[in-house]
């Protein structure tokens, strides 16, 4: 029947997603809740988008064990979901002889998890990887990547969409009860049931846990601020490089992160916030990464700063004690069918392929799984963008269809086509921000100064779009009031 399914995941972020597509393989009925009005609008998408290589975590806990599991599966998940993944590797740098300690106790640590590669450089080796790098030694661990993290979560969710799964976006969980074997789940003014409900609401995940009398869990937002750097330093950055940690932090300290898209990222800061919700920017922590920049990249300059975001991590350690906690991922014993994740922070993006089959196996000590035969792995579409295309290729596609011919980003060089493919999603999501993360338009150099108005006309005169109707992300972001003044006629 109509909103009764075998299974509901709460939240589509990476993990959610990942679980849903890894369990549309199967012949169960599954379906998606997300309180936003798209998928990958929290952790997910503000992040640094790094495939970390499993060096930080303790031998033993879930932690290292999904993030080096979630490693080695990501090329290939990304092949098949056309999504751009490139294992650069990674410099984590120390400045003095106690960060040295660090960096043995990294490398002994990511060898007894099984991550690959692993070498301590000194500054001579170091060089050769990465021209002008400060510090004394470095830890070298070239099974690190980049990805780009929203890209990723979306190619997840329309790939279980194309395979059965059900998505309610913006429909926010106010209730659930469990009466009859079943849950009942009140979002967003819809009724729905499954016999198994995952819990992975991240920063909601302990008021998902509170709806069920499950007290024992809290969240404590940490939000981590980035300044964007633009393409103009492209190729200043071999690798990743990171500063050597420090015990209680709640991060991994401020680093220089390339991205796939050929941006850098300074970040992030760690500070605790009271708000889950709460992703200012602020003066302080702006001007401290710019600092932190011209330190690391001193032949950065002012206009090379294009943007600012923040990110908030789901951390299970208050700020007293600082730090990381091990995931939370069980099979409640005193709500059966309740499978409940929390605290999934860094390295969650990595972990999300192994934490699927986690999942997967959790649900089917629960329920019986039977493999479909007609699942689809493969994503349709292009892969990347028109303009990493040859000559040839893109000529043919102009003749194909001429709205390939049109510009409509010039920053990131994004046409027409790709901008109405972004508006005509799978998952039927028209804020200006799901055709900003599908198109990459609007995140250049200009900030969508020269596109956002010509995607304005496009939405009006291809789908009839009024001034009310643009939000930006949700249903409280109203991009217009209404019009200055009428057409003349």
């Amino acid at each position: 029947m109509e909103n009764q399914y075998d299974v509901i995941v709460i939240g589509a972020g990476v993990v959610g997603n990942a679980i849903a597509r890894e369990l549309s393989k199967t012949c169960v009925s599954i379906a998606v809740i997300e309180k936003e009005l798209d998928v990958s609008m929290g952790t997910s998408s503000r992040n640094s988008g790094v495939i970390h290589s499993g060096i930080h975590y303790k031998p033993g806990t879930l932690r290292a064990t999904l993030n080096v599991l979630g490693n080695s599966l990501m090329a290939d998940l990304c092949q098949d979901l056309k999504v751009k993944i490139d294992y650069i590797g990674k410099l984590t740098v120390a400045q003095d002889e106690e960060e040295v300690k660090s960096l043995y106790m990294l490398k002994d640590q990511g060898e007894t998890n099984g991550v690959p590669g692993l070498a301590i450089l000194d500054p001579d080796a170091m060089g050769k990887i990465q021209p002008n790098v400060g510090g004394i030694k470095a830890l070298h661990s070239p099974s690190t990547g980049i990805i780009c993290p929203y890209s990723f979560t979306i190619a997840l969710a329309e790939n279980a969409h194309a395979n059965g799964c059900r998505f309610y976006l913006g429909h926010e969980v106010t209730s659930i009860q469990k009466k009859d074997g079943r849950f009942e789940i009140e979002a967003g003014g819809k009724k729905l049931t499954s016999r198994i409900l995952i819990n992975s609401a991240g920063l909601y995940s302990a008021e998902i846990c509170r709806m069920l009398g499950i007290n024992e869990y809290t969240i404590y937002p940490c939000r981590g601020e980035y300044l964007i750097l633009d393409k103009r330093l492209k190729g200043a950055l071999n690798l990743l490089v990171y500063p050597a940690p420090h015990v209680g932090k709640a991060g991994l300290g401020i680093h220089l992160t390339n991205t796939v898209s050929g941006n850098i990222l300074i970040g992030p800061s760690n500070e605790y916030r009271q708000d889950p919700e709460d992703y200012a920017c602020t003066a302080d922590i702006m001007a401290r990464l710019r600092k932190e920049g011209h330190i690391l990249l001193p032949e950065l300059k002012t206009t090379d700063f294009i943007r600012s975001f923040s990110g908030l991590r789901p951390k299970q350690t208050p700020p007293e004690i600082g730090g990381f906690k091990d995931f939370v991922i069980e099979s409640r014993e005193d709500v059966k069918g309740f499978i409940n994740l929390v605290g999934i922070e860094s390295p969650g993006l990595t972990s999300s392929p192994a934490i699927a089959l986690m999942i997967r196996d959790m649900v089917e000590k629960l329920l019986p799984l039977t493999p479909k035969t007609d699942f689809n792995g493969r994503r349709s579409g292009m892969a990347g963008h028109f303009h990493e295309l040859s000559d040839e290729e893109k000529a043919d596609l102009v003749a194909q269809n001429p709205d390939y011919g049109e510009v409509v980003c010039r920053c990131e060089q994004i046409t027409k086509k790709e901008v109405l493919d972004a508006i005509e999603n799978p998952l039927g999501v028209r804020t200006i921000n799901s055709i900003k993360y599908r198109s990459r338009a609007m995140m250049g150099r200009c900030q969508g100064g020269f596109c956002l108005p010509r995607i304005v006309q496009i939405l009006e005169k291809e789908f009839g779009y009024r001034p009310e109707d643009y939000l930006l992300k949700n249903r409280t972001s109203p991009l217009f009031f209404g019009k200055m003044r009428q057409d003349i006629k």
